[in-house]
């Protein structure tokens, strides 16, 4: 059934809600996780001259923009939640541009890569071609997108507050490969763990050249 405005507003401002509501627990609580793997991931397919120029989509507190920062590139980040977006700036000193998710207005052919980390499970799936067509556009030619979510059988709603979709790779693929995503990697996390205890996917795509 086709979510009404009206809903996908209501899913907007009870997500972004439910994290306002935490945001100190959840800096503290996130502060220290290792996805190493996954920023070297994006920026190893990037194939323009350093330092990148990288769109941290849903960067949170920060975390990730300090590491970016710190291999040497120019970090950007973009989040819907403000007091998120408030410690950001304060604990990164990048740029930080305050965006819903389904509202963005980006630059057009901006960045070398976007690093999507546990944020695009929150747009509902009839938004997510749209969402995913703006983030093709922002990327110079050949540019990368990467994106971790919490995988799924292709369920959707309501999860403790935040609402989400929870997409299996063959239905993932499917979204990135209709908007013109051309596949380089995949992968699920934890490393070294029996697939049932890797609840996230990983995956790394380049803006095809025909799109």
């Amino acid at each position: 059934m086709k979510l009404a405005p009206f809903e996908l507003e209501k899913i907007s401002a009870l997500t972004l809600e439910h994290y306002s509501q935490r945001a100190e627990d959840f800096r503290a609580g996130t502060r220290d996780h290792d996805v190493s793997q996954n920023i070297v991931a994006l920026l190893r397919h990037i194939e323009a001259i350093p330092p990148f120029t990288i769109l941290d989509f849903g960067c949170g507190p920060g975390r990730d923009l300090n590491a970016l920062t710190a291999l040497g590139h120019h970090a950007i980040g973009l989040e819907g939640v403000a007091e998120f977006a408030t410690m950001a700036r304060s604990d990164s000193d990048c740029e930080v541009w305050q965006q819903d998710f389904l509202k963005l207005e980006l630059p057009d052919e901006y960045f070398d890569g976007v690093f999507a980390n546990a944020s695009l499970f929150h747009i509902p799936s009839q938004e997510l071609p749209r969402v995913l067509l703006q983030l093709h556009a922002t990327l110079k030619p050949r540019g990368v997108l990467f994106s971790s979510n919490p995988r799924g059988a292709n369920e959707e709603g309501w999860n403790r507050g935040r609402y989400g979709a929870y997409h299996d790779l063959e239905t993932w693929r499917r979204y990135m490969l209709a908007v013109n995503f051309v596949e380089l990697d995949h992968y699920y996390r934890p490393t070294g763990l029996p697939r049932e205890q890797q609840p996230w996917l990983a995956s790394v795509w380049r803006k095809s050249s025909n799109g």
